[in-house]
């Protein structure tokens, strides 16, 4: 079944399930907000044997494609699609890359079976059937996929046959056919006992004598990394991904809480890539394919290759990602730290060196350091450390730092090198952090170029350049004739917002430049956000009238003065919460947090929260008030049968005040939530 992690009320049928993943993360301890890193996992039960009858299927990560996320059950899915996608895979290397299998998703079959009980394909879609598509896609040296479900009818709205009780003979048909990966859905199952409904398809493969890959889609619900090792060699750990940075980042957090459970031949899978489809960043897509390759995820493309943008390519055939995610040893990363959103990942490789991702979750750029011995490395004396993005070799003592754009994941290859020194040293480039200030004010900033390595960084320079109209001057040195190992060239910078700014989050950017023993020059260049508000009028004011520092929201963006409607700002509607309708205030959607800026001129926040109607009989968050870091107010669980709360917050002093609402720990399940009548008492 196709339904979304964060979802919106006025969505039935496909999204009628609530999502998995959050769920699965407050199970781990993960937090939208983790403060700590997670607690060492529970001893995990040995691994269940491989799948019977096609052993050796699958002992790395499935590579291919399927259309799933790119056209549903719209027109263009048809037997051209299928092909072009073949086509493409061969003409831009996607298959040199190590993408195999062409898969279909839903809505290839017509509504009713035939007389005999088979199940037809749709003339109009696949005219010449799907044996010849199959046939087609072999030609090419590749391999073809088809899809079906664990019950009566799959998962569209129109509801074409499952396999349930057909199973042997859909398997003989898909194996005539020559389909190589099944996909097993769950929709319609009728109540059977997943192990069971899973295990009869199973067997029904095995039956046919072909080696078919098999891809149990049970969405989580029945824990199936506990056993579905028994049965094929992948399982889908949550719900349905959608192309929104708050779908795939909860995702990928509930399936980092898998890891032990991962191996050759069985992986857990997070869904497929969305990779291309628009939705996000290509910064956020980068992320999006670091950490699928960090937890030796199933590679499936989910966008129409024919109208991607050039940087989907770019991203997906990165080989030296795609081949951290195809590392032969199998393994899936683990959680090291996750304080502060700055998560550290590290995957242990075959060589005996690790992948580790350094993956800011918030919405600044932020510092984020680890060390060798901390991602499993042994003691030595130094380290080899490959960007992975980058493409560049560095060496360092023992110390892993990157400054890490917003949704952005620095991914590196690192091992003990006893010729480390002899690469060139890694320099980590930083800046102070977090910087609050107001437009026309002056704001001092200390920037760091730090030598990691074992060998000198010469000549280094270093500047610090702002937006258009801003004000950036140095007060202390720029360069330095060397730095030695260890060795850091501070340098003090005046910015100076111009006046008339607007409140929000700017990326100012500091370029470090420095030559290498060789001769050759490094340029390095991270973000440096300041974070400008506005100061708040004097008396009680409506912060739905204000411009946030920032928001971030789970479905759809944040709404003034509205609820959260579908994915479109402004269309929602009005804020009501336990019949009571409110004019003024925000609605949100779980996770969410929206910052103002307050200059330390304010003293309390009231608001009246709640679960908004509009979900209905569904729904449950909590809703929190931060002060510069500090919790002033938080409600515990709030439901949709409760009235509207009030919450009186003392903020007194505070520069920043920060709304926060999360799922209260159950999974996010229309958790649409309103900050009614939110109101601040300024100076």
């Amino acid at each position: 079944m196709r339904h979304l992690a964060m979802r919106e009320p006025r969505i039935t049928g496909r999204r009628a399930l609530a999502a998995v993943a959050a769920g699965l993360i407050a199970a781990a301890g993960l937090g939208v907000n983790a403060q700590a890193a997670p607690a060492a996992p529970a001893p995990v039960p040995a691994r269940p044997a491989a799948a019977p009858g096609h052993q050796g299927l699958a002992l790395t990560p499935p590579m291919g494609f399927n259309n799933w996320n790119s056209t549903h059950c719209r027109d263009e899915f048809d037997e051209s699609m299928v092909k072009g996608i073949a086509d493409l895979f061969v003409e831009r290397g996607l298959k040199d890359a190590g993408y195999e299998y062409v898969n279909l998703d839903d809505c290839w079959a017509l509504p009713e079976r035939d007389a005999d009980g088979r199940l037809v394909p749709d003339p109009k879609r696949f005219p010449n059937g799907i044996g010849a598509v199959a046939d087609y896609v072999h030609s090419k040296g590749l391999k073809f996929g088809i899809y079906t479900s664990a019950g009566t009818k799959t998962c569209s709205d129109i509801g074409f046959p499952g396999a349930l009780g057909h199973e042997y003979g859909d398997a003989r048909q898909f194996a005539d056919w020559g389909v190589d990966y099944l996909k097993y859905d769950n929709c319609n199952n009728q109540g059977v006992d997943a192990k069971q409904r899973y295990t009869t398809m199973r067997d029904a493969l095995a039956a046919t004598g072909r080696p078919i890959v098999y891809s149990i889609c049970e969405w989580g619900q029945n824990k199936p990394w506990e056993w579905a090792g028994e049965l094929g060699q992948l399982w889908r750990t949550t719900g349905d991904i959608s192309d929104s940075w708050s779908s795939m980042s909860s995702i990928m957090k509930a399936n980092l809480a898998l890891a032990p459970y991962a191996h050759p031949g069985g992986w857990n899978d997070p869904d497929m890539l969305e990779v291309g489809n628009g939705g996000m960043t290509d910064t956020e897509y980068r992320t999006h394919f670091s950490m699928w390759s960090v937890m030796a995820a199933p590679l499936l493309i989910g966008s129409d290759l024919r109208t991607a943008p050039e940087s989907a390519f770019d991203i997906l055939t990165n080989d030296e990602v795609i081949a951290v995610d195809q590392d032969p040893l199998g393994r899936q990363g683990e959680v090291v730290s996750s304080e502060g959103g700055r998560w550290v990942v590290s995957k242990e490789l075959a060589d005996g060196g690790r992948a580790v991702a350094l993956f800011n979750e918030g919405s600044r750029a932020q510092r984020i350091e680890t060390t060798a011995r901390a991602v499993g490395l042994p003691q030595a004396r130094g380290y080899a450390m490959r960007d992975l993005w980058k493409h560049s070799d560095a060496g360092t003592t023992g110390t892993i730092a990157a400054t890490v754009p917003a949704h952005g994941t620095v991914l590196v290859r690192v091992a003990a090198d006893r010729k480390w020194a002899q690469y060139p040293p890694a320099v980590d480039v930083s800046a102070d952090g977090d910087t609050v200030t107001e437009a026309g004010r002056t704001e001092r900033i200390t920037s760091r170029v730090t030598d990691l390595g074992g060998s000198a960084a010469h000549s280094v320079r270093v500047a610090l350049t702002g937006p258009e109209g801003w004000r950036v001057t140095p007060r202390s040195a720029t360069s330095a004739r060397a730095l030695e190992p260890g060795g850091t060239l501070a340098t003090d910078w005046d910015v100076t917002v111009p006046e008339g700014t607007s409140a929000g989050d700017r990326d100012l950017t500091l370029t470090a430049r420095h030559r290498t023993r060789s001769g050759a020059w490094v340029t390095s260049a991270v973000p440096v956000t300041v974070r400008v508000g506005v100061p708040l009028p004097a008396g009680r004011t409506a912060l739905s009238d204000a411009g946030p520092l920032s928001s971030s929201n789970g479905w759809g963006p944040v709404e003034r003065d509205r609820s959260v409607g579908e994915s479109q700002a402004g269309d929602g509607g009005p804020i009501t919460v336990g019949g009571r309708e409110f004019a003024k205030g925000l609605g949100v959607h779980a996770p969410s947090s929206v910052e103002y800026y307050l200059g330390g001129a304010c003293s309390e926040v009231t608001a009246q929260v709640g679960v908004d109607d509009e979900s209905g009989d569904r729904g449950s968050v909590a809703f929190e008030v931060w002060a510069d870091g500090t919790r002033a107010a938080s409600t515990g669980t709030v439901t949709h049968a409760d009235p509207a709360l009030a919450v009186l917050a003392d903020v007194s002093g505070a520069d920043v005040v920060r709304l926060v609402v999360t799922d209260a720990g159950d999974g996010v399940d229309y958790d649409h939530a309103d900050w009614a009548d939110l109101r601040v008492t300024c100076v």
